[in-house]
């Protein structure tokens, strides 16, 4: 398997961020892993992979993206980077008229103004290749929104709106940019919801089924494999038919 290049994986320690990883490593990618807090897990991950790909490079990278020195630690740590793919996050289940500025403000860090700064810083980096990728994990509620989760759907939102524009900004370097907006996935940040909660969602989904990590994964792992080459600025659904 030849060596592709350096992915650097935001939020590699989520449900969906270590699926990613794997998924892109068994492609032959050579991946940063970024974590925040969870060095552990990240490390076992490294651990992981390195014994399954020994072929390839896996390097652990710390950054808090709800801090505003959040982008420029993260780019101090990486080099000869190919692709980003924007897998962290952090969820936010509240009344809009309950939602503090504090929190506002850290949705926006973490969603939205960290990653975009954190691209910009290593753009050079990514230029250096002839064709180069950036996926944003974003929502169906970005495109379609949710009661109860106005904030979260604004800033997922944002990102899509970021896609489509430095979509257009970053083409003539020959970056590709694209999102996956997943709907209801099965993961720790649902485990929230009751089962009947989760029935009437399921009920609304037309192949009456939620998804996996794997199945976004798969979209990413498309994404970044020369095969979707002619795409660029696009949001695909990963959603059951939830949302077209």
């Amino acid at each position: 398997m030849r060596k592709i290049g350096f992915c650097v994986v935001l939020g590699a320690t989520g449900g969906i961020g270590q699926v990613i990883c794997t998924k892109l490593a068994s492609s032959g990618w050579s991946i940063y892993i970024h974590y925040n807090a969870n060095a552990k897990k990240a490390e076992a991950l490294q651990k992981e992979l390195s014994s399954q790909y020994p072929h390839l490079d896996f390097i652990t990278v710390q950054a808090d993206f709800s801090k505003e020195d959040g982008a420029a630690r993260l780019a101090e740590q990486t080099r000869q980077t190919r692709a980003i793919v924007v897998a962290n996050g952090q969820a936010m289940y509240k009344l809009l008229s309950e939602t503090t500025h504090e929190e506002m403000d850290a949705l926006w860090k973490v969603h939205m103004q960290n990653p975009a700064a954190f691209i910009g810083r290593i753009s050079s980096q990514l230029r250096r290749y002839d064709k180069s990728y950036i996926v944003f994990i974003g929502s169906i509620w970005g495109s379609m929104g949710a009661a109860g989760e106005v904030m979260y759907s604004a800033v997922k939102g944002a990102q899509h709106a970021f896609v489509k524009a430095y979509a257009k900004e970053a083409a003539y370097s020959g970056i590709r940019v694209n999102a996956v907006a997943p709907g209801w996935i099965e993961t720790r940040m649902n485990d929230e919801f009751t089962e009947e909660e989760r029935q009437m969602i399921i009920d609304e989904i037309p192949l009456m089924a939620t998804g996996t990590p794997s199945d976004v994964a798969g979209a990413v792992d498309f994404l970044l494999s020369g095969q979707a080459d002619y795409m660029t600025g696009e949001i695909m659904k990963i959603n059951g038919g939830w949302y077209m």
